[in-house]
């Protein structure tokens, strides 16, 4: 019986007719009671689906679309061996699912359909985990003992980005991840990147370019509706030069935020270099572009140069510079000033720090943009970088329609130097491009894009 009828009764009742006898009284009210409950007998409320379990527990969770007509994933092989791998891939339909833990152990987890083993008419492995509409192969014994507890967790059911993702990574390729997987990959770099410590994206694969859209966040989101997509096609996915990455931001906050907002961090900063609550302040709302250049010779494998536009602050600026040279004179480096020529006049004095072996280690100047506007601030570790490459315009962001953060970046060469985390992904390691647009978003929540160039296959 539908709601709707069980309402018009109830309508009918209240209108204005003698009084049911006492028989017709019983009749109706067990009517009411016992059609509401055999209704939910025979159409009970969904329980979570397997893959909302496995998600609470999942650390990384990443969907692939089934292709029999090419061989068994090599996860397959090493989960279920080789014949059952071949007769299971080729019954294979929809989706199947790899994952890590939220334990950190680095397993990796094989995720597929229970129906698949029926049609396949293969028995479940031994030690697999059946989670409702699905079975969990573990890569060991201590793996499988570590994923019962938080499956066995009353779990809630997923909200905002974890019910939307659900759905993507049912009928799509998708990937999740949890700020846990930041942490394994990332280890102590992984503050750098707490707005982005929840998320979900669709992945596309067009040759050798992966790209993806979807939406991330720096803490569990739960907003009703996703924020407003990023467009891929941003600015030029090419760094200038020979540069090894570009970050560009509306506000230093995105990048700096977690850290800044660490008592360990907040303390030092105050007592060494008096960066107190004013100046983080100011910190976190300047707009910024850092970037890292390969160095050919010297100390250092690289140089990183941090731009920002300061606007009419200068002078609130160089109030807090003024701390942070004594702090750098009484431990020990020698500062050396200079003004360039005249005929530079987009570079005003500079000062750069130097060791007792003369070697400079870093410093700031005074940059004038190429076009109208206020002075910018470069601070750089490393040499003296070069006037070109630092007095390029800056559009604004916002005016340009441009996202919030913006990254570019050459990962092949980065993990060439050694500058990328070891524990990420071999292809992003091995990727010549990586594009990424993170939006403003709202509650949380950021819109984010993004493509991976990958190395041409040889033919």
């Amino acid at each position: 019986m539908e709601f709707r009828s069980l309402a018009s009764l109830a309508g009918s009742l209240r209108s204005p007719r003698p009084p049911f006898p006492a028989a017709g009284t019983v009749a109706v009210t067990a009517l009411l009671v016992l059609v509401p409950s055999l209704w939910l007998t025979r159409h009970p409320r969904p329980q979570a689906k397997g893959l909302e379990r496995v998600l609470s527990a999942a650390a990384l969770l990443q969907s692939f679309p089934a292709d029999p007509r090419r061989g068994a994933p090599e996860l397959w092989l090493q989960r279920l061996g080789q014949e059952s791998s071949r007769r299971l891939w080729r019954y294979q339909r929809g989706t199947w699912w790899q994952f890590w833990g939220r334990h950190g152990d680095g397993g990796l987890y094989l995720v597929l359909s229970a129906s698949s083993f029926k049609a396949a008419a293969v028995p479940l492995p031994a030690g697999s985990m059946r989670v409702d509409d699905l079975v969990v192969l573990a890569p060991d014994p201590l793996a499988a003992a570590l994923l019962k507890e938080p499956l066995a967790l009353k779990q809630r059911r997923p909200r905002g980005l974890e019910q939307r993702c659900v759905s993507q990574l049912l009928s799509q390729q998708a990937v999740y991840w949890t700020d846990a997987a930041l942490g394994q990959m990332l280890g102590p770099l992984s503050s750098l990147v707490q707005r982005f410590q929840q998320g979900c994206l669709e992945l596309t694969g067009h040759g050798e370019t992966l790209t993806w859209q979807g939406e991330t966040a720096s803490a569990p989101a739960l907003a009703s509706r996703p924020p407003a997509p990023v467009p891929i096609q941003q600015p030029p996915s090419r760094l200038a030069g020979d540069g090894l990455l570009e970050l560009r931001g509306e506000r230093l906050e995105f990048l700096l935020g977690d850290l800044l907002n660490r008592q360990i961090i907040r303390e030092p900063l105050s007592s060494r270099y008096g960066i107190g609550d004013r100046q983080r302040a100011l910190l976190r709302r300047t707009p910024f572009l850092l970037r890292l250049k390969p160095l050919e010779k010297g100390p250092f494998q690289a140089s990183l140069e941090l731009q920002l536009m300061v606007g009419a602050k200068r002078s609130e600026w160089a109030a807090l510079l003024a701390p942070l040279r004594q702090a750098l004179l009484d431990q020990g480096l020698v500062e050396s000033s200079s003004r360039r020529p005249v005929s530079s006049p987009s570079v005003l004095p500079t000062s750069s720090w130097e060791r007792d072996d003369r070697t400079v280690v870093g410093g700031w100047r005074w940059v004038n943009p190429a076009t109208a506007g206020e002075p910018q601030l470069l601070f750089f570790l490393g040499p003296d970088p070069s006037i070109a490459g630092s007095t390029a315009p800056w559009p604004d962001a916002r005016a340009q329609g441009r996202a919030a953060m913006e990254l570019l970046a050459r990962p092949s060469a980065l993990a060439a130097q050694g500058l990328l985390p070891g524990d990420l992904p071999a292809l992003v390691q091995r990727a010549e491009r990586l594009s990424l647009f993170s939006g403003a978003g709202s509650a949380g929540s950021n819109g984010l894009s993004g493509s991976l160039q990958l190395p041409s296959q040889p033919r």
